[in-house]
């Protein structure tokens, strides 16, 4: 049996003006700055004026370690925020925006599959409203700024050894990874070793994603280090004045998207770090302002609940003072047994005591997660060829960890699949059972808080640094940055630093290749194993099937 693409299915969407969706969330048109007929900007004034409403319930939803069969993360969110509003629950989804590197490259797009999608799916994963297009081109300001203080006479005394701040692009391209700028002769400047990021690794991005106005925007990029002096002192962006016209290029980029679901229903999409390199949540913007306009609230973290559920329960919600009511954690039978050893060739055929054999993966999440102190409901992402033995079989292993699994059909069935998911969170959300408390406290030593992650969450015995990284991390503690959250940059397909070791690995090490003060964002990034803040593309990248076709309409996205 053939199935339509999830572009086929998109493109086939009976959208509503975006002024009707704005006001299912008594958003007045006057308060939407429309991008066409079908995506819209969320005024700053409106956001403003909505401060004073109660909280709706927040619901996150995370996965387990991500394999080539694939898990649905934001398939889920959107069928669960459909599903929401099919039982008369007022509800709105926020997820990140599409980066165009994994778009042309392996992983694809950011808008949900099947008949449970954000649309205009085309383009949310092309370049939507330009919010990256703002990021980079405010990054690489402040790099171009950086090199002409640098070139007109240097005054702030900024060691060329010791510039910090790459440049971005929002594309995967591995030969910028490392590269000399300025050669060329006197007039080019001074050569020096740098690189470049893609840009949802930008400290820009996690500021843009963490701040709660323009004026807190302004002040977490002016906080931002991009270099030091050659006595190991700092120098801020402030110092190089690039944080107001920064500010300026950001500004409508900090107000969130509005689009809709294919069942017609309010989306906030805003930001985009990765999971793997970065925090891995949507906007505190967009997450704040559903919550003053819905009574139910569906968001995403990025990538397994190892890395995106993580971060956003140690950095977005101890930065933006919230508390998720209930954790949808989502799983399919594809990946356990991808888990249990079976080739993604043979995925296809039953296999119970496979899924029986990967489960371990799971059940590792789900133990973490409450450690969290919130509920945990296990999504089963149904595929066609699951069997009723496989699913009873994740059933039966989920009860057996004191959770629930309930079977989602969303992908086939939009929210018709989702009931009674959205019924079960509803009624734990409108419970008020969860206890949430971050996984350590401010005042741990930065060390002390790497080791917590990695023994508690990852299930690792040792984190490896070398006495370098220790006495980096020391440096900041006496320069009053002790109390920031961590931020791990790890491979997303491993409880591990190895992408090869699948299920829930113990005996493992955490080796620390690199630190980085993320100032202005607020947080301290840890680099390990082998992971890449400028990804490349695979041999055969999806761009090489993304065309036009004879009406003039996109192929190929996914």
């Amino acid at each position: 049996m053939s199935y339509k693409t999830d572009i086929e299915i998109a493109r086939e969407a009976n959208k509503k003006p975006i002024q009707e969706i704005g006001a299912k969330l008594g958003i007045d048109s006057d308060s939407l700055l429309p991008f066409g007929h079908d995506k819209a900007k969320v005024s700053q004034e409106f956001i403003n004026s909505v401060q004073g409403n109660e909280n709706g319930k927040l619901i996150l939803v995370t996965a387990i370690n991500p394999t080539p069969a694939g898990e649905g993360k934001t398939t889920t969110t959107v069928g669960l925020g459909d599903g929401l509003n099919r039982i008369g629950k007022k509800a709105a989804i926020c997820i990140r925006e599409a980066s165009l590197g994994p778009n042309f490259g392996m992983k694809g797009g950011a808008a949900g599959g099947g008949y449970a999608q954000v649309v205009p799916m085309e383009d949310m994963n092309l370049h939507f409203t330009g919010d990256f297009h703002a990021i980079t081109a405010a990054h690489n300001l402040l790099s171009a700024m950086i090199d002409n203080h640098i070139y007109w006479g240097n005054t702030l005394e900024i060691d060329e050894r010791r510039v910090t701040w790459k440049r971005v692009l929002d594309m995967n391209d591995r030969a910028l990874r490392d590269v000399v700028t300025s050669l060329g002769g006197v007039a080019n400047g001074f050569p020096r070793q740098t690189g470049f990021d893609i840009t949802v690794a930008s400290e820009v991005m996690a500021i843009l994603c963490l701040a709660t106005s323009l004026e807190d925007l302004e002040k977490r990029l002016g906080d931002m280090i991009v270099a030091y002096r050659r006595d190991r002192t700092p120098i801020y962006c402030r110092d190089i004045k690039a944080d107001g016209a920064m500010t300026v290029l950001l500004k409508d980029a900090m107000q969130p998207n509005l689009v809709q679901t294919l069942e017609n229903n309010p989306a906030f999409v805003h930001g985009g770090p990765f999971a793997n390199i970065a925090h891995g949540c949507n906007s505190v913007a967009a997450t704040t302002t559903a919550l003053k306009v819905a009574d139910y609230v569906v968001t995403e973290a990025g990538f397994g609940a190892d890395l995106g559920a993580e971060k956003f329960m140690n950095i977005k919600c101890r930065k933006a003072g919230l508390a998720p009511d209930c954790v949808v954690l989502v799983a399919t039978v594809r990946a356990m047994k991808m888990n249990g050893g079976v080739a993604k060739a043979d995925l296809g055929a039953e296999n119970v005591e496979a899924v029986e054999e990967g489960c371990p993966n799971l059940g590792r999440h789900i133990s973490n997660l409450k450690t969290f102190g919130v509920p945990v409901v296990v999504a089963i992402n149904h595929f066609v060829t699951d069997t009723d033995a496989e699913v009873q079989a994740v059933k039966d292993y989920v009860e057996a960890q004191g959770s629930e699994a309930i079977l989602c059909q969303h992908w086939a069935k939009g929210s018709e699949g989702t009931e009674e998911l959205a019924t079960r969170v509803a009624e734990i959300a409108d419970a008020n059972v969860s206890q949430f408390a971050p996984l350590y406290r401010d005042e741990l030593s930065l060390f002390e808080k790497i080791e917590t992650i990695a023994k508690r969450i990852y299930r690792a015995d040792e984190v490896l640094a070398d006495q370098k990284i220790r006495d980096q991390l020391r440096q900041w503690e006496e320069a009053g940055y002790g109390h920031l959250p961590i931020c791990m940059a790890k491979t997303q397909y491993s409880f591990s630093t190895d992408p090869n070791l699948r299920g829930a690995p113990l005996g493992h090490s955490v080796p620390v290749r690199e630190v980085r003060l993320s100032a202005g964002a607020g947080f301290v990034v840890v680099v390990c194993g082998e992971i890449m803040t400028m990804p490349g593309l695979p041999s055969r990248p999806a761009s090489e099937n993304i065309r036009l076709n004879a009406e003039g309409e996109i192929e190929g996205l996914f």
